[in-house]
């Protein structure tokens, strides 16, 4: 994501500050939803922006970062407070979004974050989902992962049919292989160590890693 205007947005779920997760958040601009503002401290990171309904908040955070310039949505909205903070990102020249903190906690609004960066692919932004520990990036046409430690589990998760899946630096790699949806075929392999490139022809997924 060099060269582009990378918004960080820090969402309530589990987050360990890895070296790697530190790397990727230099630099970009924060913008923190609701209780995710708690991850800024652990992360080292200033958030320009505080959004959400303060529900989950707590006055302890509402105390430690009452600095912050807040944006105050009413309970009873039809979006949830990452997507209001995502909006945001957009709208002040975001070129790139990392979520982070979007897994672990409720099911459904996990599983939302996936369906987030899926979109933000079809649109052609480059995004990802990063708690540390985890990390996700949507499977696109052509997609690098830099970086990535030897023998680091990596999985792609096919949502649709896969049309010609190439994967290069892994363990088991793959050349224009058709992956049905609900396979589990790309389950499981294994960082060689360096840049893990993956492509496809057609299809959509999720390629997730656990650094």
């Amino acid at each position: 994501m060099a060269g582009m205007t990378v918004f960080a947005i820090l969402l309530g779920g589990d987050v360990t500050a890895t070296d790697r997760l530190k790397g990727q958040l230099a630099g970009a601009r924060v913008i923190a939803a609701d209780s995710g503002i708690a991850h800024a401290a652990t992360l080292g990171l200033a958030p320009e922006l505080w959004v959400g309904d303060f529900d989950s908040a707590g006055s302890a955070l509402e105390d430690a970062f009452k600095d912050v310039p807040r944006q105050v949505h009413p309970a009873n909205k039809d979006a949830t407070d990452g997507d209001l903070a995502v909006s945001e990102a957009f709208r002040r020249g975001a070129s790139a979004i990392i979520l982070v903190g979007g897994f672990g906690g409720q099911i459904d609004h996990a599983l939302s974050h996936v369906a987030m960066v899926l979109a933000m692919t079809k649109r052609e932004m480059p995004c990802m989902i990063s708690s540390g520990h985890e990390e996700a990036h949507p499977l696109s046409f052509d997609l690098l992962i830099p970086d990535v430690a030897a023998g680091t589990r990596i999985s792609i998760v096919p949502m649709s049919d896969i049309k010609g899946l190439t994967i290069r630096g892994v363990k088991w790699p793959l050349e224009h292989k058709n992956v049905p949806f609900g396979s589990t075929l790309t389950l499981s392999n294994a960082a060689e160590g360096g840049d893990i490139v993956v492509q496809c022809d057609l299809g959509t997924g999720l390629v997730v890693l656990y650094p």
